[in-house]
């Protein structure tokens, strides 16, 4: 027979080998063309959104201790 092949590994070969395959990884996925953003709509940037009487800010004063309007 044949004598068996010692092969360790130690804990030091597994991490580099961990932080190596990580790091393939990582450069296999990076993106191949640069992402783009989308246009901004001018009027919907524009357009107000702060509601005074909206029941969520009528509950913040009055959570935070404001004196009443």
């Amino acid at each position: 027979m044949q004598g068996r092949l010692l092969t360790t590994v130690h804990r030091r070969d597994l991490l580099r080998l961990a932080i190596g395959s990580v790091g393939a990884t990582a450069v296999s996925t990076v993106v191949p063309e640069p992402a783009t953003a989308r246009p901004v709509d001018l009027n919907e940037k524009r357009k107000a959104r702060y509601q005074g009487s909206s029941a969520e800010v009528q509950n913040f004063y009055r959570v935070n201790s404001y004196p009443a309007r």
